[in-house]
């Protein structure tokens, strides 16, 4: 077996087995069966001016764009890898969402249903009031300096304020960098660094469940970090939630500001910058298998136009009569795209929920889905296993009658969570739109659509419009039909990732050198008889662990900062609820002696590093590691130790040391 089929969750499923979208999504869908579907993909890519300037037209621009359309260089042998779309153009992103929705007569829609950790917690939040809110903090961040281009740093709670502080730089051209509010310092502090910003917004703190998160604290300990680094934030803007005196952190005179005296006294009209169509709109750091995270930047025109041709051809949303909910928090990029973008740009209104689906019982989402009449609901893999879990009596007990649509995102889902989802989440009834796509595309890649394709289970079916999807082998070459191999795309589409900030080396290095050409989704995959895709997994050193992307490095160098631990190797393994979890083999120092305590420590300084999803299920000892004679790990061989599939080995006669690897065997569970 091979690397990349020991990363296949979804396994070799009935690739017969089909789903056929009920007749009553397909009356109202803007897709409507497989040749409706065929039509529109065939004349994406034949035609991209004229498909990708109809979706545009959509949208408002302040100057339009020349021809032709799009403008790239994917081959690095041909000189720098560049990608333009709309040249020329300039447009607002926040004008799109809020203004123009406003304008059309919407002001009245509610935009956000705000549900809170705790039941009972809840506002509701209309696009008039979102535009005003928006417009209040981008003149708070004007008048501390902000300008066109500036970095802004997000840490915060998921309450409706984080996506309008996104909106907020984007109508004044800034650039917003959003941090998950489970990072640690460190990782925060890492950030900051690289971005640079002289503003950070955060919350004082908040509830996860029943767990007070600390987010000031956590961001005072970070600038205290990225000061010593060279690197001193000017301002910081704190959202007040939980008392401080609860959560810890301090407000620090001449730098601290609470969102009541800054926030709240500020003109609620701000006009927008028009910003041309590749001014950079966000940075989003994901992990990289160098260990340093790399800053995902996107642009402003195709991002806009590629968050809502997908929100709104996926989700086959229709804002007048849909309700949708997409569980993401802001600070992945589902809910960048999903959530502060594409559903306000459709003029849509969705629920916002800053709890966790089993606070306080199992049955919270469906409580939710109930009270709102959510009619589109979309989250991970790891939620619907951890849901599946708790038993059907928790879903059962609620009606959920209102649902049409159901989506996954952020790992393959595995046929059996599939199959659970739609038939005791949905009644059998509601499609499931298994999306597949990566911070770095920006937007839906590889998807199903609600009115046109035939659903198999744990398959991510066929591509969006205008994405050119090619499954290739080791050499580079193109497979045809029904094969196995690597996943690559060969032209650019409009949302995708432009550069990594501060570094195009890098970017060009990690997306476009390994097959000239292509863009490198590091992910391998299987491509059926029907044209179908089927995602089997990382082929790079990147983890994916609850939807989270995590570098091997990063957690490694974690590891490898405890006095006590000379060298780390860590792999992936399945696991029932994660997708995947860590599993790491650590090589001691001379005169440290494995322990239960050390164990601990270990995991336990993972957790501060980087957060606690990033903390190792397993610490497995381990007095040498499989290397080569140039000594490169042989991570197929931990793997396989992991896995307890030491009888697939196969040869291991190139390790420097062969003997090691039944060290390892034997060392397993002690």
């Amino acid at each position: 077996m091979s690397d990349m089929d020991a990363g296949n969750s979804s396994g070799h499923a009935d690739e017969d087995e089909k789903f056929l979208p009920p007749d009553s999504i397909v009356e109202m869908a803007y897709v409507q069966g497989l040749s409706g579907y065929k039509e529109l993909y065939e004349r994406s890519i034949s035609d991209p001016d004229s498909f990708w300037s109809e979706q545009a037209d959509a949208l408002a621009w302040h100057k339009k764009w020349s021809s032709p359309i799009c403008k790239y260089n994917l081959n690095v042998d041909n000189g720098p890898v560049h990608i333009s779309w709309f040249d020329g153009a300039e447009t607002n992103i926040a004008w799109n969402a809020l203004d123009r929705n406003i304008e059309a007569g919407l002001g009245d829609r509610t935009a956000f249903y705000w549900e809170g950790n705790d039941e009972g917690v809840e506002r509701t939040v209309t696009y008039s009031e979102l535009k005003s809110m928006v417009c209040r903090i981008a003149n708070y961040l004007k008048s501390v300096g902000v300008k066109r281009g500036d970095d802004v740093t997000m840490y915060m709670s998921l309450v409706p304020e984080l996506p309008a502080a996104m909106l907020a730089c984007a109508r004044i051209g800034a650039v917003h960098s959003v941090v998950f509010g489970g990072f640690s310092a460190e990782a925060l502090a890492d950030r900051i660094l690289d971005s640079t910003p002289n503003v950070v917004i955060t919350t004082s703190g908040t509830m996860r469940g029943p767990k007070p998160i600390p987010l000031k604290a956590i961001v005072d300990e970070a600038l205290q970090i990225s000061d010593g680094k060279g690197h001193t934030v000017q301002h910081v803007l704190m959202l007040e939630q939980l008392p401080l005196s609860d959560v810890g952190g301090v407000m620090k005179a001449g730098r601290d500001v609470t969102w009541r005296e800054a926030v709240d006294s500020q003109p609620d009209d701000c006009p927008v910058e028009w910003m041309p169509a590749e001014a950079p709109l966000f940075k989003l750091y994901t992990s990289g298998s160098t260990g340093k995270p790399k800053g995902v930047l996107h642009t402003t025109g195709g991002y806009m136009v590629g968050a809502m041709a997908t929100t709104k051809f996926v989700f086959d949303l229709h804002p007048a009569s849909d309700v949708y909910w997409c569980t993401a928090d802001c600070g992945w990029i589902t809910g960048h795209t999903y959530v502060t973008y594409g559903p306000l740009l459709l003029g849509a209104t969705q629920v916002l929920f800053e709890g966790v689906p089993t606070w306080p019982d199992a049955g919270r989402c469906w409580s939710i889905v109930d009270k709102y009449k959510v009619t589109i609901f979309y989250t991970a893999p790891t939620a619907i296993r951890a849901l599946h879990a708790k038993g059907d009596a928790w879903v059962t007990r609620h009606s959920r009658a209102s649902l049409r649509l159901l989506g996954s995102v952020g790992e393959p889902i595995n046929p059996e969570a599939w199959r659970w989802y739609h038939e005791v989440v949905g009644g059998s009834r509601c499609p499931i739109m298994d999306t597949w796509w990566q911070t770095e595309t920006g937007a839906h890649m590889i998807t199903p659509m609600p009115g046109a394709t035939p659903l198999k289970p744990g398959c991510a079916t066929l591509p969006f419009f205008g994405v050119e999807p090619v499954v290739l082998d080791e050499q580079g070459n193109e497979l045809q039909g029904p094969c196995q191999g690597m996943l690559a795309v060969k032209r650019p589409w409009p949302s995708m990732m432009r550069t990594v900030a501060g570094d195009h080396k890098r970017f060009e290095h990690t997306y476009f050198s390994a097959f000239q050409g292509y863009y490198f989704t590091g992910d391998g995959c299987r491509r059926d008889a029907d044209g179908y895709y089927w995602i089997t997994g990382r082929v790079d050193d990147v983890l994916n662990v609850s939807g989270h992307r995590i570098g091997t490095a990063e957690v490694e160098s974690a590891l490898v900062s405890h006095p006590a631990c000379v060298e780390a190797a860590v792999v992936a393994v399945e696991h029932a609820i994660k997708g995947q979890s860590i599993y790491a083999f650590v090589t001691l120092m001379t005169g440290s002696e494995p322990s239960e305590t050390l164990r601990k420590e270990l995991i336990s300084t993972v957790r501060k590093v980087i957060g606690p999803f990033a903390a190792p299920d397993v610490i497995h000892w381990a007095p040498g590691l499989p290397k080569t004679r140039s000594g490169k790990i042989m991570r197929r061989v931990l793997r396989k130790i992991a896995a307890k599939e030491e009888d697939q080995l196969g040869d291991v006669s190139t390790l420097a040391d062969p003997s090691v690897v039944q060290q390892l065997v034997d060392l397993r569970g002690k």
